[in-house]
């Protein structure tokens, strides 16, 4: 992972700087500054994404309560009576009335503390929910782009001894490659593809006249939370997990449970 050094900008100052950057309050020249350094730093441009959804999430009117005319009047009333006892009036009632309105005033915040904390916690979660569609939809157009423009495989080859040197060089990993066509799932070769943010590994089998990618690349905390069980969309469906520090994204528009089989194969030889 590049920390971006030759921009003039570390990750430290990048993570200082990024609640500024939201604002639109950098001069230029810094601004200049932290857009170069995210070009070349995926953690602090995945931050900085995250950072941005969640800002989003919580601009949302459904977070805002305005209270009633009436209400603010009756506040505003009670404020002045408060401001000015009647001379008359018994003491202890009026200390029970400024201990009521301390009470009331307590409550209130309590309330809009807890909405508060509802509303972080809710849209976070919708904010985490809507950047984890965005990388399936990545993927799939990952899938469907090596489909049409007819560039399913920079090498060809069934043979995994042939596939796996190949990557050599070309990535800072090196990816597990496997043949199963003996249970149906043919290795047809691989190729170099970009997904969030980075360079991964993309092998192809084929069972019947289904295409399947299984994209692969080093885990980090970024992707610690994706899901582990099948997900459709737009008539296909993607399987993720993670094992031995490295992740698998399964994609084809072949069932869930077949593509499953193919999934138990890779985690059975890479746990040897």
């Amino acid at each position: 992972m590049s920390q971006g050094k030759a921009t003039g900008m570390d990750c430290k100052l990048c993570q200082e700087t990024l609640p500024l950057a939201l604002d639109g309050s950098l001069s230029a020249a810094r601004q200049a500054e932290f857009e170069s350094h995210l070009k070349g730093c995926t953690a602090c441009a995945h931050s900085y994404q995250n950072a941005r959804t969640l800002r989003s999430a919580l601009r949302n009117p459904a977070l805002r309560y305005a209270a009633p005319d009436a209400l603010k009047e009756r506040i505003k009333a009670q404020m002045n009576t408060n401001a000015r006892p009647a001379p008359n009036l018994p003491a202890t009632r009026t200390n029970r009335r400024s201990n009521f309105w301390k009470l009331s005033a307590g409550l209130a915040a309590a309330i809009m503390l807890g909405m508060a904390v509802w509303g972080y916690t809710h849209f976070s979660s919708e904010a985490a929910r809507a950047e984890l569609t965005a990388r399936s939809r990545e993927l799939v157009a990952a899938h469907v782009r090596s489909l049409m423009a007819a560039h399913l495989a920079d090498v060809i080859s069934t043979d995994m001894h042939t596939v796996k040197p190949w990557f050599a060089g070309k990535l800072d990993f090196s990816p597990l490659v496997l043949d199963f066509a003996d249970k149906d799932f043919k290795l047809e070769g691989g190729r170099l593809d970009y997904l969030n943010g980075r360079a991964v590994a993309a092998l192809i089998y084929k069972r019947r006249q289904h295409v399947i990618n299984v994209f692969t690349w080093p885990s980090s905390a970024q992707e610690s939370d994706d899901p582990s069980g099948p997900t459709a969309l737009n008539g296909y469906n993607l399987l993720s997990w993670q094992q031995n520090g490295m992740e698998f994204r399964a994609v084809s528009d072949m069932n869930a449970a077949e593509l499953g089989e193919l999934k138990g194969l890779i985690e059975q030889l890479a746990a040897h």
